[in-house]
């Protein structure tokens, strides 16, 4: 049985040392790809090409199903499973990618919504350890939020932070149109996920590095946002004109 949450109290922040390390944290989260490209041989750009064209053409609405699924089973865990650490949500998406990438492009499929559930609970998990309740509507948004990043294949060095600050709310009806808004996005780096898992031969192998890397990047990014908005609360300024500042040290 799971202890009830206690208020968490946190010390204040230096805005100048926080945007820093934020900056990094976000560097660090665009940077894992590389890796992958390395073991499947091939370009960030070309692999959606690689895959179906019915699956290319299915691609936004499999994104919207998988966010469905996640949304509900994802919530619904919490309270009942106990958090995880960074490592062992990663060692699980590991097994999973490797469970998907050993049947093909049919089983990566299927382990679709498993995955996204997965992360979407880790990036849940942070939004609590920054002091923020994932039960609420508006961060419940804000972790959705997370997966409208460019994914970890992208090449521009995470400078694009307008996922930071959409608007989006969820009141019950509002979620589908919620992830109507987020799905666009997140269908080209899980259409290149989906590439990788289908590579012959590798594809277990290409699987499991794959959910590592992409489970990192959006516990990174996780943090980059619930960072952000604890620093906001903190000096009271407007998310917008921190994540300018984050953007300005990124391009630095």
């Amino acid at each position: 049985m799971m202890k009830p949450q206690t208020e968490q109290i946190f010390p204040p922040l230096d805005r100048e040392a926080e945007l820093d390390r934020l900056a990094a944290a976000m560097r660090g989260a665009s940077g894992v790809g590389l890796q992958l490209l390395s073991l499947i041989g091939t370009q960030a750009e070309s692999m959606i090409d690689m895959l179906p064209q019915s699956v290319r053409s299915g691609l936004e609405k499999a994104t919207a199903a998988a966010l469905e699924q996640s949304f509900s089973a994802a919530a619904a865990s919490r309270g009942r499973i106990a958090d995880g650490s960074d490592w062992l949500t990663r060692a699980i998406t590991v097994g999973t990618g490797a469970a998907g990438g050993f049947g093909g492009l049919p089983s990566a499929l299927a382990e679709l919504p498993v995955t996204t559930t997965l992360i979407l609970r880790a990036i849940q998990s942070i939004a609590d350890e920054h002091g923020f309740d994932p039960a609420r509507p508006e961060i419940r948004a804000a972790c959705l939020r997370v997966f409208a990043a460019a994914g970890p294949l992208d090449d521009d060095d995470g400078t694009d932070l307008s996922f930071l600050t959409m608007r989006l709310t969820v009141t019950g009806s509002a979620i589908h149109g919620l992830i109507a808004k987020v799905a666009p996005r997140l269908a080209i780096p899980l259409g290149q996920k989906l590439a990788a898992q289908a590579v012959p031969v590798i594809g277990a192998a290409a699987g499991a590095a794959t959910n590592y890397i992409y489970t990192s990047y959006y516990q990174e990014v996780a943090r980059v946002q619930f960072g952000l908005m604890r620093l906001a609360e903190s000096t009271g300024e407007d998310m917008d004109v921190l994540t300018a500042e984050l953007r300005v040290r990124l391009k630095a």
